[in-house]
């Protein structure tokens, strides 16, 4: 799944840059380089390296601690990872730290990207945790979210196959009941209000037929596993066939 959800970040970020500022803006179409990004909810680091590899000053943030140690070790066995966030620019960064995204938030620290993939939907209060991610970035940063939609599909995949049958999973891993599906996430994001926003913009100003946003503010990309090929599929831009977007996505919002 992380090449899925990597292509799907680094694509979109690059879609905006060029957009905005020109082929020029983007040093050897790496639109990552030089970037400073939180992981949250990090796991063991997956996601985190490959953002540092692509030179981007990573910090990943869990409020697991043995999930930091186990995302240290595996980082320590690569010499390209550096925990030294004083390098040149070209060249990436990754931090790990035992910390939530509500404590972190209460530093001056702001980040260009914040990333938080397969947290969502294990979260209490998904409202509060989405404000706090998203209050992390700075004005025009990138918030991605990777999570799985409220469905009957979704339950029949992820629950009783995943844990039931196949045992892929560990049974009581997941909820049905915290899935959030994207409809959900694009009616928060069209009425929240930055508390650091004088003007108070939302974050999406209009949504389009089936109640899509403007690919400039928000997107929601389907994640499908293939099987015969044994990997992870992002699904068309648009794509609204049954179970594009019924079982496993990402979310993209920008922040005004």
């Amino acid at each position: 799944m992380n090449p899925v959800r990597m292509q799907f970040v680094r694509e979109k970020v690059l879609e905006i840059t060029r957009e905005e500022h020109g082929e020029e803006a983007v040093k050897g179409g790496n639109p990552l380089q030089g970037l400073d990004i939180l992981d949250v909810g990090c796991g063991g680091g997956l996601l985190s390296e490959s953002l540092a590899r692509l030179g981007a000053h990573t910090v990943g943030i869990d409020a697991s601690e043995s999930n930091i140690a186990i995302a240290s070790s595996h980082a320590s066995a690569d010499p390209r990872l550096s925990a030294d966030s004083s390098r040149p620019s070209s060249k990436g960064s990754l931090v790990y730290r035992h910390i939530s995204a509500e404590e972190i938030l209460k530093e001056q620290k702001r980040f260009d990207v914040v990333c938080s993939m397969e947290v969502l939907e294990h979260v209490d209060n998904p409202a509060g945790f989405i404000s706090s991610c998203a209050e992390l970035l700075k004005p025009g940063g990138h918030l991605f979210l990777s999570t799985i939609a409220r469905t009957p599909l979704s339950y029949v995949l992820t629950i009783l196959v995943a844990e039931h049958i196949l045992r892929k999973v560990t049974p009581g891993t997941h909820t049905h009941s915290k899935y959030i599906n994207p409809s959900e996430l694009i009616s928060f994001f069209s009425k929240y209000r930055s508390p650091s926003d004088e003007e108070g913009m939302s974050w999406i100003t209009r949504t389009y037929e089936h109640g899509l946003p403007m690919r400039t503010e928000a997107e929601v990309r389907g994640m499908v596993y293939i099987p015969w090929k044994g990997q992870w599929m992002l699904t068309p831009r648009g794509a609204s066939g049954w179970g594009t977007t019924h079982c496993n996505y990402l979310f993209w919002v920008r922040k005004p």
